[in-house]
C-alpha cells in the first residue's frame, strides 16, 4: 500500500484544473440545422438586408396615409380596391390616391403605399369599395425593409453558443452551412481485471463496467465526443499501451488505479510518461481521483467505485469539458427543501451527499461508493462542508438536482 501524501481541497484541485485548460482551437463545418448547442467559430456578417423588402405586418389594406386622415366609424373614408397581393407576390400596381391594395401579412408592400390599415378596420362595400374606420400614420402595420437585420451587420459573433434562435438567426441569411469549434473526443478507459464488459459472462470476482457508460453520457452531455477503449488490466506494460492508444484524443479520462493499493499502477504510469498535477481530494465519494498531462493531453484518473467516479465527474470533470469545448457554463437546477433524515458526514472532507426528491423532503440516497444505486436512485445532492459531522433531520438544504 502507498497512503496518499496528502490531499487538497476541493477549491484547490478545481484551481488547478482551471489553470490547465486549454480551449479547443479545432473546427468544423455544419450544416445549420445541425448547429444547435454548438458554438460559433467566426463572426458572421449580413449580406443582405432582412427581412430584403418592406412588407405588411398585419392583414389588411395597402394605403397612402394621407388618404385615411379622419377616418373613423361614425366617418368612414372610402377608398378603391385595385388589386390582391399575397405572400410571394409582388404588386403589378402601385397605389395612387384614394386607393388601396389588399394585402395579407408578410406580402411585398406595394408601390405607392406607406401604411396598411388591418382587416379589421374596414369593410368591402358594393363593387371595388372598402371604407375604411380608422386612420393610419406612415409605416403603421409595416415591416421595413432591414428592419430585423441590414446588410453589413455583425449578426454572431465568434464564442457564441448556437441555441434554436441563434440558429434560427443563421437561417435567415440564407446560410446552410457553418464553421464551428469541433467538440473534443475525450478517450475513456477503464481499468482493472475485474472488470468485463456488459454482454459478457462473469467470471469469479468480476464485475461488469458500469464507469464507461456514465463516463461516456457525461462527456456527450457536456460538448465532448466518447472515445471508449478496450479495458486494460492491473500491468504496468499494458496500461502504458493502453494510455499511449488514447493520446489520439483530446482528453483521456480513465476509471480506477487511481488509489493506493499495489495495483493502483496509473499514477506510475502517468508519472513515468507525463506530470501528476494532484492525486487525491478531500472530497467524498471521490477521494482517489488525479488530474494530470501527458505532452499538451490533459488526464483525469477517477476512482475505480462507480458513484465516485460518477460524482467527480459531474463535479470535476463536466466543468472542464465544457471550458475545453468553449460550451458556458452549466445553470445550476436547485431547490431548498427539508432533509428527511439525519445524515452524518466526515469532517476532514467536503462530502456530495445524493438525495432524491419525495414528499417534499430531502431523503438520504447515498449507501456506498461502490454502489451505483446511491445515484440512479436520487434526484440531486446537497453538499455537506469540511468542519461539519452531521446534518439534522428537518434542517433545510440546497438540494443541487441532477
Amino acid at each position: 500500500m502507498r497512503p496518499f501524501a496528502g490531499t487538497l481541497s476541493l477549491t484547490e484541485a478545481q484551481a488547478i484544473i482551471d489553470l490547465a485548460i486549454v480551449p479547443i482551437d479545432r473546427t468544423e463545418r455544419v450544416r445549420v440545422q445541425d448547429a444547435n448547442g454548438r458554438v460559433l467559430a467566426r463572426d458572421v456578417a449580413a449580406h443582405a438586408d432582412v427581412p430584403p423588402f418592406s412588407r405588411a405586418a398585419m392583414d389588411g389594406y395597402a394605403v397612402r396615409a394621407a388618404d385615411t386622415a379622419g377616418a373613423s366609424r361614425q366617418s368612414p373614408v372610402r377608398l378603391r380596391c385595385i388589386e390582391q397581393t399575397f405572400t410571394g407576390q409582388v404588386s403589378f400596381r402601385s397605389v395612387g390616391p384614394g386607393q388601396c391594395i389588399e394585402v395579407a401579412t408578410g406580402a411585398p408592400l406595394p408601390p405607392g403605399a406607406d401604411a396598411v390599415v388591418i382587416v379589421e378596420d374596414t369593410q368591402s362595400t358594393d363593387g371595388d369599395g372598402v371604407e375604411m374606420f380608422a386612420s393610419v400614420q406612415p409605416t403603421q402595420n409595416i415591416g421595413r425593409q432591414g428592419a430585423d437585420i441590414q446588410k453589413g451587420q455583425t449578426v454572431l459573433r465568434a464564442g457564441s453558443f448556437l441555441n434554436p434562435s441563434r440558429a434560427g438567426a443563421l437561417s435567415a441569411l440564407g446560410l446552410t452551412h457553418i464553421e464551428v469549434y469541433a467538440k473534443p473526443r475525450v478517450a475513456i478507459l477503464s481499468t482493472g481485471d475485474e472488470i468485463v464488459e456488459p454482454g459478457s459472462p462473469l467470471g469469479p470476482g468480476q464485475i461488469y463496467d458500469i464507469n464507461r457508460v456514465t463516463l461516456s453520457s457525461v462527456v456527450a452531455d457536456h460538448g465532448g465526443i466518447p472515445v471508449p477503449h478496450r479495458t486494460a488490466i492491473d500491468r504496468i506494460e499494458e496500461l502504458a499501451i493502453s494510455v499511449d492508444n488514447c493520446l489520439a484524443e483530446d482528453l483521456l479520462v480513465f476509471s480506477g488505479g487511481s488509489s493506493v493499493g499495489r495495483r493502483d499502477l496509473i499514477i506510475d504510469v502517468l508519472q513515468s510518461k507525463g506530470e501528476v498535477l494532484f492525486h487525491g481530494i478531500a472530497v467524498k465519494p471521490g477521494k482517489p481521483t488525479a488530474f494530470g498531462r501527458i505532452g499538451d493531453k490533459l488526464v483525469f484518473g477517477m476512482p475505480g467505485y462507480p458513484t465516485s467516479c460518477l460524482s467527480n465527474a459531474y463535479i470535476l470533470l463536466a466543468p472542464a469539458l465544457r471550458r475545453i469545448a468553449r460550451l458556458p457554463l452549466q445553470a445550476v437546477r436547485s431547490v431548498r427543501l427539508p432533509l428527511g433524515a439525519r445524515i452524518t458526514s466526515v469532517p476532514d472532507r467536503h462530502q456530495f451527499y445524493s438525495v432524491r426528491v419525495a414528499d417534499g423532503q430531502a431523503m438520504p440516497a447515498f449507501k456506498a461508493s461502490g454502489d451505483i444505486t446511491s445515484m440512479s436512485e436520487a434526484d440531486g445532492y446537497i453538499e455537506v462542508p469540511i468542519g461539519v459531522g452531521s446534518v439534522e433531520a428537518g434542517e433545510t438544504v440546497d438540494v443541487k438536482l441532477f
